[in-house]
């Protein structure tokens, strides 16, 4: 909620100058109006003029340039205060060095990557190709189709811990669930165990106190707010630690979609049934997670000078259990890998596309990736909330229905509460299971992560997921997606807004 007071409080500084400065302007200045609109003219263009230079994603970009030339003071605040220079900021300089330092220790068997390029799998080369990851066969995945069936097993795992417990999550909140996992850590520190625990200080804010990392540190939990906020950061406080992952030992590792608060595991929650998801990994695909933790735990403290005494050798190897591939997403890179690889997905699915999603605010590139698969007849559907969490994000959603309803996309409302998931499953054959959600903030602002999947034996477990979760839906039909035209002038405007929500 403060999250989105202080996007908003933006806004209302940008209104202000802009209206305030015009106000001005025709009060002192009434006899300049015409050589000062050259100037605001001029100005704007330049800016435009340097965006389009820069675009490489232009529909990304199209809401900038018209806040711009509309309204060039409030448009240039915003792209200042919430663009992406992020030159000057220290965090940045030191997560770049140590992705950097980091990629020396993810390395890939190079037999399976021959065949991975003997046999054209090319979602997965593209993974390889444009990050440091590494793809491993050597792993056993677990699908978990509901928070409460998820926090158990993860409760089971932490109790086993020997070595260290890592834990990097969006949300934190006191209550139920985190108590239980609290009171695990406490014994674990004290049989030795090294815990240390990441949370986003914007996403946990109205739930933890300030000093919370001191609290923990009482027990001997080391502990970091990402990004705590300051009013000196700048545009950098706009990108959140969106990321969700545990690591045990090197040993196991847990991921997707689920918060460590009670709405997750449907305690409390005030939006019907909380439908999100959770996945284990147990094999080398957890190294991946490990390097992405140690690379935004050492930015903020530099603790570790040898790290690869948090990697498992996992001797039993095991065969022709398909390939997985866990991957980072960060504002700062050039790619937009979260997008890339959803629409990479969508390009090559051949019989289906399922897709679970909270949010659904995409641009053209993904809309016409959608349409093109329904058109080319892929079964394409996606699943969305019932009952939204954030009503003006829910009406941004419901302003992309029309056009993937009428390109033969099929869109189904989850009638019983909630859906946070963001899974996309196409042809029983890949899959990615993570916290990336269909949404401006999590394609270009967020750190993030997902976990893509080829050919293993969770895909049933997810497919199966679908299938009860489509009877638990309304089909939404054409007089479901029309709008009105008040309705339709809102989303209109509202689009513009994409990267404050």
């Amino acid at each position: 909620m403060l999250n989105a007071c202080k996007r908003i409080l933006i806004v209302i500084l940008g209104v202000i100058l802009q209206f305030g400065f015009a106000i001005m302007i025709r009060l002192f200045f009434y006899k300049y109006i015409g050589i000062i609109n050259l100037f605001y003219t001029i100005i704007s263009i330049f800016i435009v003029l340097g965006i389009l230079k820069n675009s490489t994603r232009l529909s990304n970009d199209l809401p900038w340039i018209i806040l711009i030339l509309i309204f060039p003071i409030f448009g240039t605040v915003l792209l200042i205060t919430l663009g992406k220079n992020y030159s000057k900021n220290k965090l940045v300089k030191h997560i770049f060095e140590y992705e950097e330092k980091y990629k020396n220790y993810l390395h890939q068997d190079e037999s399976i990557k021959q065949e991975i390029s003997d046999k054209q799998l090319d979602n997965i080369n593209y993974l390889i190709n444009r990050t440091n990851y590494f793809v491993s066969t050597n792993n056993d995945i677990t699908y978990y189709n509901f928070g409460e069936k998820f926090y158990p097993e993860l409760l089971k795992e932490l109790k086993k811990a020997h070595q260290f417990i890592f834990m990097e999550y969006f949300i934190i909140n006191e209550g139920v669930m985190w108590n239980g996992i609290l009171d695990i850590l406490k014994e674990k520190v004290i049989e030795g165990v090294d815990v240390r625990i990441m949370y986003d200080d914007m996403g946990s804010l109205t739930m933890l106190s300030s000093n919370y990392a001191k609290t923990l540190a009482k027990y001997g939990i080391k502990c970091i707010p990402f990004n705590k906020l300051s009013p000196f950061r700048g545009i950098f406080m706009n990108n959140r630690d969106h990321r969700k992952m545990t690591i045990i030992d090197g040993k196991v590792a847990f991921s997707g979609g689920v918060n460590l608060s009670d709405e997750y595991i449907n305690v409390n929650s005030r939006l019907g049934i909380w439908k999100d998801n959770g996945i284990k990994i147990v094999g080398d695909a957890i190294w991946n997670l490990t390097i992405m933790f140690l690379t935004l735990w050492n930015a903020n403290i530099n603790e570790d000078r040898d790290i690869t005494k948090f990697k498992h050798d996992f001797k039993n190897k095991k065969q022709n259990i398909g390939y997985v591939i866990p991957y980072g997403v960060a504002p700062l890179h050039k790619d937009l890998i979260g997008e890339d690889v959803y629409i990479n997905m969508i390009n090559s699915a051949k019989k289906y596309l399922y897709i679970m999603t909270p949010y659904l605010i995409i641009d053209t590139d993904m809309i016409n990736a959608l349409s093109r698969a329904a058109k080319r007849g892929v079964d394409v559907r996606i699943i969305v909330p019932g009952v939204p969490d954030k009503k003006i994000v829910y009406t941004q959603t419901t302003s992309f229905f029309k056009v993937l309803h009428d390109n033969g996309v099929k869109i189904y409302k989850y009638t019983n509460g909630f859906v946070h998931s963001k899974v996309f499953l196409a042809d029983d054959i890949r899959a990615v299971v993570g916290t990336i959600n269909m949404d401006y903030r999590s394609l270009y602002l967020h750190f993030e992560n997902g976990i893509y999947m080829e050919n293993v034996a969770a895909l049933k477990d997810i497919f199966q997921d679908f299938e009860d979760t489509f009877a638990e839906c309304q089909l939404l039909n054409k007089k479901d997606v029309q709008a009105g035209l008040i309705k339709t002038l809102w989303q209109a405007i509202l689009r513009l807004f994409a990267p404050l929500f």
